[in-house]
């Protein structure tokens, strides 16, 4: 399945530092977010860990911009590609990755002030 860059934010960072790093650890890529494209949780999107830890995880979904690096595999992705806008129908996604794809795509975004 294919999805975002993303993970836990690190006590002391932002949240566009947290999508920064994330992106450069998972994906090469060094961006500057520009923007948010929403927030996204889902009651029934519960995550149950073989240590006994349950959480009901949310997401902010960034707008950024590439602006240094290289696409490489980290120990944190297995595949990273770069993808047409036209492709992204066709890639397997959880219903709430897909979301806030579509809704940078579709331009359902808040307004910017």
């Amino acid at each position: 399945m294919w999805a975002l860059p993303g993970g836990v934010m690190h006590l002391g960072e932002s949240l566009p530092e947290c999508a920064v790093r994330e992106t450069r650890e998972e994906t090469g890529i060094e961006v500057e977010a520009v923007g948010i494209v929403g927030t996204y949780s889902n009651p029934r999107h519960v995550f149950a860990y073989d240590d006994g830890e349950v959480r009901q995880e949310f997401s902010v979904c960034f707008l950024a911009r590439p602006i240094a690096g290289n696409l490489a595999v980290s120990d944190e992705s297995t595949d990273v590609r770069w993808f047409e806008p036209q492709e992204i129908d066709t890639l397997p996604m959880v219903p709430s990755i897909r979301k806030g794809v579509n809704d940078r795509r579709d331009g359902n975004m808040p307004a910017a002030r």
